[in-house]
């Protein structure tokens, strides 16, 4: 049987003269390494994605992190910083892509700006700036550190007991995550449920309750050295082995 086809949308990325549509190799590594699947990178098209054809390939989507946020004026926000970056056609190329995956049963991991992704899609709000947030503490890393400092354990999460995610990590109460994040939920989206919060009570991991497939959102970056995390491997491949199932139960419906 062949690896199952997770879709990876795309960033745009303006490098050197030219517009690019971009994904890390973390991210790819990540899924053909910790997920046992095959990555297959979707560009930001907007309104000129082929809906029907990119989720007749599917078997899987992963959201990544990135740099850009979600454009506040799709969650009834004025733009707080107008120096933070956006990216427009992402958004109006993943939020369907979202919506439809959840519909339609297909595997769905949205990490970092993908979690945040999912919420608003599905009708959540997010806190622009959480650094400034009565109560909060500051999840953004720091630029002038090194990437292993930068993507080393940060903070504690406590995982909600009897949760999906925690039974996925062999029922865990806690784990140490990194954390490089500005932005994060305000209000939770109808019908997600909270599957992990840090100790200032931000939300940190969620699934869909009523989605009929496999969904997990987390807010920090477990695609980092993927191989030397057993929590991130394991929550990998809890993702890959939905993929395999979708793409198993396709087949015997002959699509």
């Amino acid at each position: 049987m062949r690896r199952p086809v997770v879709l990876v949308p795309a960033c745009t990325r303006q490098i050197g003269h030219f517009p690019n549509h971009a994904a890390q190799n973390k991210y790819v590594n990540a899924v053909t390494l910790g997920a046992r699947c095959m990555p297959l990178i979707l560009p930001a098209l907007a309104e000129l994605t082929d809906m029907e054809a990119v989720l007749a390939v599917a078997d899987g989507i992963m959201l990544t992190g990135s740099a850009s946020n979600v454009h506040s004026d799709l969650y009834g926000q004025p733009i707080r910083n107008p120096a933070l970056p956006l990216d427009a056609a992402r958004d109006a190329t993943v939020l369907p892509l979202i919506r439809a995956a959840v519909k339609r049963g297909i595997p769905l991991l949205g990490i970092c700006r993908g979690f945040q992704e999912i919420n608003v899609a599905l009708g959540g709000t997010l806190h622009q700036a959480v650094q400034e947030v009565p109560g909060m503490m500051d999840h953004r890393d720091r630029e002038d550190d090194s990437l292993e400092v930068q993507y080393g354990p940060a903070h504690p999460i406590r995982l909600t007991p009897g949760g999906k995610f925690s039974q996925m990590l062999g029922n865990l109460d806690e784990i140490t995550v990194n954390s490089l994040h500005g932005q994060g939920v305000d209000v939770l989206a109808p019908g997600l449920t909270v599957e992990a919060v840090a100790h200032d009570g931000l939300v940190e991991a969620y699934t869909v309750a009523a989605a009929p497939g496999f969904t997990l959102a987390v807010q920090w970056h477990p695609e980092w050295r993927i191989t030397e995390n057993p929590d991130s491997m394991k929550m990998f491949l809890a993702f890959g082995n939905a993929c395999r199932d979708y793409q198993a139960k396709r087949q015997e419906r002959g699509g």
